[in-house]
């Protein structure tokens, strides 16, 4: 009987329904890949194409012994968990819109797991793209999706990545091909003709971004912190944001202005502003963030990246601009009536 151990933050036990669904070759494929990352997109059309695949590909592992992690919106990956009761090994199920709300904590998530079954090649689920999700959201659902061939190039590791393709627009899917070295066709593992020998974001995940509205308030700052967190907490005072979420964007705000003051060649340009959906904080400066996993990886007392990681742990959504010219972070809180 599967095991099920606390999913991350939101675990709950399973049911053990029994299922009659005959196994798929989405499940045969996976008896190899040794100690090499497998990234596959499962492009699917329709729920019970998606649940059957899923089902498969999970239950083939969890035969293997491979520790298995669901990640799928809302209540979903539950609802297969409870499928999977009678299945031996052990797995995880989480709710995506809350672990993949912002999209650069995953892959810390994905490590863990990895870690924590050291030894073992692990199997791993996720849909990160959803209809509702913004464009900002999808393209830092993109980015994750390209940099997991990077931080997980050597893992022990298949991870099964799914995509209605009736429901999202046509350039995201066009987008999880390139980010995928396979994909499914017809039941079958593809490896993608065009796909890079490394990892390849996206060239629309680095389009410049929009410039702020006329209204946001801006600062500059070159020596001195205290503004910036005067600025921020004064505009949160105006929003709905609540005291202990209005702390954590002012910590944010006070982190990328930390490294913009220890890292840049001059001090930067902060920005605020709100609409009904979320507050948000952009800071531009004349760095470089060289590192494509900035802020993605826990690193150790004496690495640097310590301040983008925490950003990205307490925001909603961090979109991040950098190159030669400078960089620009974009800090996103969603409002409680938008939540």
């Amino acid at each position: 009987m599967a095991r099920w151990v606390g999913c991350l933050a939101d675990a709950r036990p399973c049911g053990r329904t029994a299922s009659a669904l005959a196994p798929l070759a989405v499940g045969r494929v996976m008896a190899d890949g040794g100690g090499r990352l497998r990234h596959m997109a499962l492009f699917y059309r329709d729920q019970a194409e998606r649940r059957a695949k899923i089902l498969s590909f999970v239950r083939a592992g969890l035969a293997r012994a491979e520790p298995s992690l669901i990640a799928l919106p809302g209540d979903q990956a539950h609802l297969l968990g409870d499928e999977l009761g009678d299945e031996p090994g052990e797995f995880l199920c989480c709710d995506m819109t809350e672990l993949g709300r912002n999209p650069a904590r995953l892959i810390p998530e994905w490590r863990s797991f990895i870690d924590k079954h050291a030894g073992q090649r692990v199997l791993l689920v996720e849909e990160v793209l959803w209809p509702g999700r913004s464009p900002a959201e999808i393209c830092e659902a993109t980015r994750h999706e390209a940099l997991v061939n990077l931080a997980f190039s050597g893992a022990r590791a298949t991870m099964l990545c799914a995509y209605d393709v009736t429901r999202l627009a046509p350039s995201a899917v066009a987008d999880a091909r390139c980010t995928h070295p396979e994909h499914f066709t017809d039941g079958e593992p593809v490896t993608a003709a065009s796909h890079a020998p490394a990892f390849q974001i996206p060239a629309g995940c680095d389009r410049p971004l929009p410039p702020p509205p006329a209204r946001a308030e801006t600062l500059t700052y070159d020596t001195d912190l205290a503004p910036v967190r005067r600025l921020v907490e004064s505009h949160t005072r105006r929003t709905t944001l609540g005291a202990d979420r209005a702390a954590d964007l002012i910590l944010a705000a006070s982190e990328v202005a930390a490294n913009t003051l220890g890292h840049a060649r001059s001090g930067g340009t902060l920005q605020v502003w709100h609409d009904e959906q979320e507050i948000l904080c952009q800071a531009q400066d004349q760095g470089w963030i060289t590192d494509p996993l900035a802020g993605r990886v826990r690193r150790g007392p004496d690495g640097r990246g310590h301040g983008l990681y925490l950003v990205n742990h307490v925001c909603d959504l961090v979109e991040v601009r950098t190159g030669p010219a400078g960089t620009t972070i974009r800090m996103h809180m969603r409002l409680p009536r938008a939540a």
